[in-house]
């Protein structure tokens, strides 16, 4: 059932997130080990990361500039000063029995996202408040698999820079929430700050939902749904949230706060623990630590090297290209796929930037889908799609038979001129030609052009069929139809 229908006129649902994104350093927040994803266990941990005694951390400042350019990016508060915390709580992976992070004094705090959001019928835009943006270390990974009756633990992972973004609870659907992670997800790529890996975990989120009667001014008890690393887990984790919520209110019981586990293949989630209040991690300003200071001069520095937004990008492409927002804003939300059209752009030329934007989200992005690949595996180079496109533009071959010219260098067949030579595909313009094609179509189909000449308009497609069919689907189709209607008419 349709979440809007579960939500009715009575309920509303509440929601926030908190989103987790790995900082693109080449080390460690508080230690010189190395960040690479896939390194055997415990290879990449060092004494400070294994929290070994009379070790120190020290700051990493490429963690705290990448900090700063999200804080101007989403026009947050940048702290002149912060401060690091110890947050205790026990897990076998962390092995300090704390976790260096930020409480009361955050590097960034509050700023702002836009959003835009399309649900079912409805499209609108926005804001969403930042609450606050904090610099934290991640913990390691407990191993279950493969370690019969026991678990193991790796400590790579432990150590690795985070900044943690925490939403206000400002979302009330989970597609609002989507169009929010990906806003954000696409940000954070553009500025350069996080690879945006979410199989990885480069970028992950726990989702905080609550729900209440239609008009309440009182949140109702939330639950946090940990560590989703996609879209779609976000979105159906919340879906199942709501829905389990006011099942349980509607049955007379009460929603528990907890934290729970979205469990992808049953689609549901399920209780993990307790959830915690502030108190409960006994935060104090860490002792080995100085309070970060930022002066005005950094800020200043950060800000001349900040690259194009998304945004910004969006606006430019509506602007320069004659793109519809919603096109540009597909084309803006993956950094890489907008460098991709931005190049063919460049090669086809601005005259044809809507036919390039039409392809690139149409066949290319399809074959993309299809096939499981970024745009950066793209078999098909942003040079050679462009050639692609300019045979279309230049009538060489018209958009039916570029479909299987695309689908030919798809897999490797070679340029879209090698293809359309080898091939034998240039369409056919000679007007002389198209004409005696024509008048054979007419002469063996007397009893539809009888019928067409009678009122039956919609026959006309029958012999554009026939015309495309006989030729292989080479007639240039503008100057076909043109010349039916003419001789039809006659």
């Amino acid at each position: 059932m349709a979440i809007e229908h579960i939500l009715g006129d009575t309920w509303e649902c509440v929601i926030g997130l908190e989103v987790h994104v790995q900082l693109t350093t080449a080390s460690k927040i508080f230690s010189g080990a190395a960040t690479a994803f896939g390194a055997e266990p415990n290879r990449q941990a060092c004494a400070v990361d294994l929290g070994l005694p009379g070790v120190l951390p020290v700051l990493n400042a490429g963690a705290v500039e990448r900090a700063i350019k999200f804080g101007l990016a989403v026009n947050g508060e940048i702290a002149p000063r912060s401060v690091f915390a110890r947050k205790h709580y026990f897990y076998p992976d962390l092995p300090k029995g704390y976790q260096i992070s930020q409480y009361e004094l955050p590097t960034v705090g509050k700023g702002s996202l836009t959003i835009s959001v399309k649900d079912g019928k409805k499209e609108y835009d926005k804001v969403i408040g930042i609450t606050r943006a904090h610099l934290e270390e991640d913990a390691g990974k407990s191993l279950h698999e493969g370690m019969g009756a026991h678990s193991g633990i790796d400590l790579n992972r432990a150590g690795t820079p985070l900044l943690e973004i925490v939403s206000e609870p400002d979302m009330r659907s989970p597609a609002e929430a989507v169009a929010y992670l990906k806003k954000l997800h696409a940000l954070v790529v553009a500025l350069g700050i996080c690879d945006g890996n979410m199989a990885e975990g480069s970028f992950r989120c726990d989702a905080n939902v609550s729900v209440r009667k239609k008009g309440a001014e009182k949140f109702g008890t939330r639950t946090e749904s940990k560590n989703l690393n996609s879209f779609k887990f976000v979105e159906k984790a919340i879906e199942y949230e709501i829905e389990r919520q006011i099942d349980v209110i509607e049955s007379g019981g009460t929603v528990l706060q907890q934290t729970r586990l979205y469990d992808s293949v049953k689609n549901e989630t399920r209780p993990l623990r307790s959830k915690e209040e502030a108190n409960d991690y006994r935060y104090f300003p860490d002792p080995d630590l100085l309070p970060l200071d930022i002066t005005a001069e950094d800020i200043e520095r950060i800000r001349a090297i900040m690259p194009e937004l998304p945004d910004a990008k969006r606006d430019r492409f509506v602007r320069d290209y004659s793109l519809t927002v919603y096109d540009a804003e597909v084309l803006t939300q993956d950094v890489a796929l907008g460098h991709y059209y931005e190049r063919v752009v460049a090669s086809v030329g601005a005259a044809n930037a809507k036919l390039a934007a039409n392809w690139t989200m149409g066949e290319l992005s399809a074959a993309l889908n299809e096939h499981q690949l970024s745009i950066s595996q793209s078999p098909v180079s942003a040079d050679a799609f462009a050639q692609l496109l300019a045979r279309i533009a230049d009538n060489t071959i018209n958009g039916k038979i570029a479909k299987d010219v695309f689908l030919a260098m798809w897999a490797g067949e070679g340029s879209a001129d090698a293809v359309i030579e080898a091939k034998g595909l240039k369409q056919v313009t000679d007007t002389s030609a198209i004409a005696a094609l024509v008048d054979e179509i007419i002469a063996a189909n007397p009893g539809q052009v009888a019928d067409y000449r009678g009122g039956k308009d919609k026959l006309f497609g029958f012999f554009v069929g026939q015309a495309m069919k006989k030729s292989g689907g080479k007639m240039n189709p503008e100057i076909l139809n043109q010349m039916l209607k003419d001789k039809l008419a006659a």
